[in-house]
């Protein structure tokens, strides 16, 4: 079994897209005004508004802006390099400036427009960078 995708559903998709085009300096594929994918090489972020939802159930499947649990982790090459590039735009969804975690990896920890927790986040330890072979 393989994780190859995660959605997130918002009632704004072009502004989440957007956002998270931002953030992760790709461009997303947008399939309709109401689906679009962000692909990384290990996995795909996909963002569909509420309208989706009628092809699995209706609305009350998901609620947007509801989550408070999940949070969407980004490895990149150099956290604080990615602070300093999106910082002044991270400013009123910040959580955590990048922090050395007891598990070895220096994390940045922020908002979307949503309330979606995101991490960005660096190998430092030895077994950290052993891990993720960074």
């Amino acid at each position: 079994m393989k994780l190859v995708s995660l959605r997130i559903i918002t009632a704004d998709a072009k502004a989440l897209t957007g956002f998270y085009e931002k953030v992760t300096g790709i461009e997303a594929i947008r399939y309709t005004d109401d689906f679009a994918e962000i692909k990384t090489p290990a996995s795909t972020l996909a963002i569909g508004s509420t309208k989706t939802l009628q092809f699995f159930g209706g609305e009350s499947t998901a609620r947007p802006a509801e989550n408070r649990t999940v949070i969407v982790e980004f490895l990149v090459d150099d956290v604080d390099a990615e602070f300093e590039r999106l910082k002044k735009d991270l400013t009123p969804d910040l959580v955590q400036e990048p922090t050395v975690m007891p598990w070895g990896n220096k994390s940045l920890l922020f908002r979307d427009p949503d309330g979606n927790l995101v991490n960005f986040f660096t190998p430092v330890s030895k077994e950290a960078v052993e891990k993720f072979g960074a």
